[in-house]
């Protein structure tokens, strides 16, 4: 059983001997909020959602963006956050990568949607960007839609079940970026639900019961908490 409730800065989310994760101190024997959000306790341990923030990259994230300028070394990329990414020529052509014989714009140009993941992330400079790895590289299809990255947990939902639900009930393909863009393919009818789902998350991320109102709009039976 896991409980839910809203919390602001300052307020005690709970008392003892807890796993924790980001945006919660410890204080004694208290577990002290840090940001606005929904906060979870459970046989897991203590999590606390953000419902308001931007998008911090970190190493390892998949994130999904759209180049916004090339240059002589690689691409800068748009990851809806305060900073570009930028992805190596070099990632992409390999060892043998030269300025002065290879065409950048012969993979991706400005304009085009990639997926790929956070290799480095560092204060002083851009995240450094991959698409080494499967699924990574030019998102060719799709209906994009943006909500605020600190609702993807909640879109995801707890083992994947709030994205595998909308994705199986509407049949369609929802890939999301933990930067909160999200591609939805499909039949016209299938996005255009999967779209108004995935809307409806962004809204009312803060919902106790969102798994069950999603399942409502949806029309289908299961558990997407």
């Amino acid at each position: 059983m896991v409980e839910r409730k809203h919390v602001i800065p300052g307020d005690v989310i709970a008392s003892g001997s807890h796993r924790f994760g980001p945006f919660i101190e410890k204080s004694g024997d208290d577990y002290i909020a840090l940001r606005v959000g929904l906060a979870e306790v459970g046989r897991d341990g203590l999590r606390l959602n953000p419902l308001t923030g931007p998008y911090l990259p970190r190493a390892e994230d998949e994130v999904i963006g759209k180049v916004v300028d090339v240059n002589g070394f690689g691409w800068v990329v748009d990851i809806n956050s305060c900073f570009d990414g930028f992805l190596p020529a070099s990632f992409v052509f390999g060892r043998e990568f030269s300025p002065a014989t290879h065409d950048l714009s012969s993979k991706f140009r400005v304009g085009d949607m990639i997926g790929a993941r956070i290799e480095t992330s560092e204060r002083s400079r851009d995240p450094q960007l991959s698409i080494r790895g499967h699924g990574y590289g030019k998102v060719d299809a799709g209906e994009v839609v943006k909500i605020a990255p600190t609702k993807v947990p909640r879109l995801i939902g707890k083992r994947g079940a709030m994205i595998n639900m909308i994705s199986e009930r509407t049949g369609c393909d929802v890939r999301v970026g933990q930067n909160g863009v999200v591609v939805v393919n499909g039949a016209p009818e299938g996005v255009a639900k999967a779209v108004e789902a995935v809307k409806m998350v962004d809204r009312e991320a803060h919902a106790p019961d969102l798994g069950a109102k999603v399942e409502q709009y949806l029309g289908v039976g299961g558990n997407a908490s």
